[in-house]
C-alpha cells in the first residue's frame, strides 16, 4: 500500500498546503451519501474531517461500485485532487481519481441516530471516533500542551509523583488501597507532598499525572481517577500564586483558540466566552463569597462550611471569568495549609470557573513551620511515622512556599464547553464504571 513517489500522503488538517495537487488519503470512512454517478465520502484520519467526491467517471468501475457498498468506519485510501470549496468545511474537499479499499466494514455499532449515555461509554473505545470525541480529546491535548509549555517557558522542571504511597495527602476517607507485598499502599489523591520535596531541591517544580479519590459521587464533576497538574514554588506566597495560576488559566485558553479553534466550533462552542478570559481575575474572600450566598434565594449555605457544588455555581454565574475565592476555615481544609495569624483562617485559594463548571484549582500556601505543622498531623490523628519524611522537609532548610493543584478534566469541560467530565478523558472511571 505505499504510495507512488508522484502522489504525497497528506493529512486533513493540512489539505491547505495541497490546494490544487493531487494527493494521498488514508483514513476512515464517517458518513456516506451517493446520489446517481457521485458518491460523496466524509472522510476522517484523525487530524480532521474532509469530503471526498468520487464522480464515476473519474475512477475504475470496480473502485466507484466497492464505494458504493462501503459501510461506516470502512477503512480506505484515496487519492485525489484538492480543491477549494467555501462551502466545505476546512474550505476544500478532494475530488477522488483513485483508491483502494483497505476494509469493508458493515454493523458498525454506533450510528448517526441518538444513542444514550451508557451504551456510548460501554462502547468508548469506537465512540472516540466520533466528531465530537475527537473535538474534545484534541482540545484536552491542546490543554496538555498548552501547560507544558506555560511552566517550560517559565523554568520549571517536571518532578513526577509516585502513584503509589503509604500515607493520605487530602484525607483518608477517599483512599484507594491495594496490596502492596507484605504492606498496604494507596493510589495518590495528589502529587503535592512529593512535588514539595522536589521544590526544596530544583526551587520550582511541578508534577502531572493520574490521581485517585474514592469518593461516592455520582456528579458531572467528578472521576474517580483524573489527571492533575501541580507545581510547587520555593520562597513564594499565596499571592505568588494567585498571580501564577491567573497567568496559567489565561494562557492555556488563549493557546487552545489559536490551535484548536476548528475543534471549539465543532462542538458549537460560544468563543466569546472564552475571549474574555482575561486578567484580572475577581477576587474575593470566603468571608465575602459567604455574604453573597446568605443574599442568595437558592442557597442553603451556613458559615464555616466547606463551599458545595450548589454554591460554586452560584459564584461562578455573577462573573464572566474565573474567580478566585481565599482564606477559607482551617476546619475545612487540609491540614498542610498555613494558617493567617491571629484568625481561624488558612492562606488558600479555590479558582472557580465560570458557568457552573466548578473548582478548577486548589491551592495554598504550605505550612512551613516543623512544631505547627506536626501539631496538625495531630489534630487529623494521621500516622506521624508515614509523614516523617515530609516532616524532614521542615527541619532542613524550610522556607515559605506554595503550590496549587488543576483538574485537567473540570479544565477541558470548561473551555469546550461540555457539561460532564467524563468526555474529558479517553477512558472515564467513575463510581459504576470500570470499562472498556
Amino acid at each position: 500500500m505505499s504510495a507512488p513517489a508522484a502522489v504525497p500522503v497528506a493529512t486533513i488538517e493540512r489539505l491547505a498546503e495541497h490546494a490544487g495537487k493531487t494527493v494521498r488519503l488514508r483514513g476512515w470512512l464517517h458518513h456516506k451519501s451517493s446520489k446517481g454517478k457521485l458518491h460523496f465520502l466524509q472522510l476522517r484520519d484523525g487530524t480532521g474531517f474532509v469530503q471526498c467526491v468520487v464522480f464515476q467517471k473519474n475512477v475504475a468501475p470496480e473502485f466507484f461500485d466497492a464505494v458504493g457498498k462501503l459501510g461506516q468506519e470502512s477503512s480506505l485510501v484515496v487519492d485525489g485532487e484538492v480543491t477549494a470549496d467555501e462551502r466545505a468545511p476546512g474550505g476544500f474537499e478532494v475530488q477522488v481519481k483513485g483508491g483502494e479499499i483497505v476494509q469493508a466494514v458493515e454493523g458498525f455499532p454506533i450510528t448517526p441516530k441518538e444513542h444514550g449515555p451508557d451504551f456510548l461509554l460501554d462502547q468508548r473505545h469506537l465512540w472516540l471516533r466520533s466528531k465530537r470525541q475527537w473535538a474534545l480529546l484534541r482540545i484536552r491535548d491542546a490543554v496538555i500542551t498548552a501547560l507544558r509549555g506555560f511552566f517550560d517557558e517559565r523554568g520549571f522542571v517536571c518532578m513526577d509523583s509516585p502513584m503509589f504511597t503509604p500515607s493520605a495527602c487530602e484525607g483518608t476517607s477517599t483512599l484507594f488501597e491495594v496490596g502492596y507485598f507484605d504492606r498496604k499502599a494507596y493510589l495518590t489523591q495528589s502529587g503535592q507532598l512529593y512535588a514539595e520535596a522536589a521544590a526544596m531541591a530544583f526551587g520550582k517544580v511541578y508534577c502531572f499525572g493520574p490521581t485517585f479519590r474514592a469518593e461516592k459521587s455520582k456528579t458531572r464533576r467528578h472521576l474517580t481517577e483524573f489527571w492533575m497538574l501541580e507545581p510547587e514554588v520555593a520562597f513564594a506566597t499565596l499571592e505568588d500564586m494567585l498571580e501564577l495560576a491567573e497567568d496559567m488559566l489565561v494562557h492555556v485558553v488563549q493557546e487552545v483558540l489559536a490551535r484548536r479553534r476548528t475543534e471549539l466550533l465543532a462542538l458549537e462552542r460560544d468563543l466569546a466566552k472564552l475571549e474574555v478570559i482575561q486578567k484580572p481575575f475577581p477576587r474575593i474572600t470566603y468571608d465575602e463569597a459567604a455574604a453573597i450566598l446568605k443574599q442568595h434565594p437558592q442557597s442553603t449555605f451556613r458559615p464555616g462550611e466547606d463551599l458545595g457544588a450548589p454554591d460554586e455555581t452560584i459564584l461562578s454565574l455573577k462573573y464572566d471569568r474565573p474567580v478566585m475565592v481565599t482564606h477559607y476555615p482551617a476546619a475545612v481544609k487540609a491540614f498542610y495549609m498555613k494558617r493567617e495569624p491571629g484568625t481561624d483562617k488558612v492562606k488558600c485559594v479555590d479558582v472557580i470557573g465560570p458557568e457552573g463548571v466548578g473548582e478548577l484549582i486548589g491551592g495554598s500556601q504550605r505550612e512551613d513551620d516543623l512544631e505547627l505543622l506536626l501539631e496538625r498531623i495531630r489534630e487529623e490523628k494521621l500516622p506521624e511515622a508515614a509523614y516523617q519524611w515530609y516532616l524532614d522537609l521542615r527541619r532542613y532548610g524550610s522556607v515559605p512556599h506554595s503550590g496549587y493543584g488543576l483538574g485537567l478534566e473540570r479544565t477541558v469541560a470548561w473551555i469546550a464547553g461540555v457539561e460532564h467530565v467524563r468526555e474529558a478523558i479517553p477512558f472515564p472511571r467513575t463510581m459504576y464504571r470500570m470499562e472498556p
